[in-house]
């Protein structure tokens, strides 16, 4: 079963002007910015005392992140769970029923896996899996 919130990601077209927002004007701590190409995303991830958000931009239009955003969505993209062991987790989850976007899990941005549960199944609600690497 996931463990805590690792982060919300958030789906944003322009990551400097949304780094902007977030760390000059809110205050939020920049902790960690790269590239993902297996994810076709810019990321910058950011504290916000507990929690973290992650700002997603896409490099390409085969992003989820770009699809995402040109139908007209934008904000809020997903929620991101700790897990320790994704496979167990995700085994247990396809067990349930439970509908898995894509069969393995994949490298995430910091190092770590993830695997994301489809919205048909979380009511409405994009959930990513992470586990850090140990």
């Amino acid at each position: 079963m996931p463990s805590s919130l690792d982060h919300i990601g958030i789906a944003v077209s322009d990551l400097e002007a949304a780094m902007e927002d977030y760390v000059q004007k809110l205050g939020f701590k920049l902790e960690a910015r790269e590239s993902v190409p297996t994810e076709h995303v810019n990321v910058a991830m950011l504290r916000a005392g507990t929690s973290r958000v992650e700002l997603l931009e896409p490099t390409d239009d085969s992003s989820a992140i770009s699809r995402f955003l040109q139908s007209g969505k934008k904000g809020i993209h997903h929620l991101a769970f700790e897990v320790e062991d994704i496979e167990k987790e995700l085994a247990m989850f396809r067990e349930k029923g439970v509908t898995i976007i894509e069969p393995a899990p994949r490298e995430g941005a910091g190092g770590c896996k993830v695997a994301f549960i489809h919205p048909k199944s979380t009511q409405g609600v994009l959930l990513e899996l992470v586990e850090r690497p140990t």
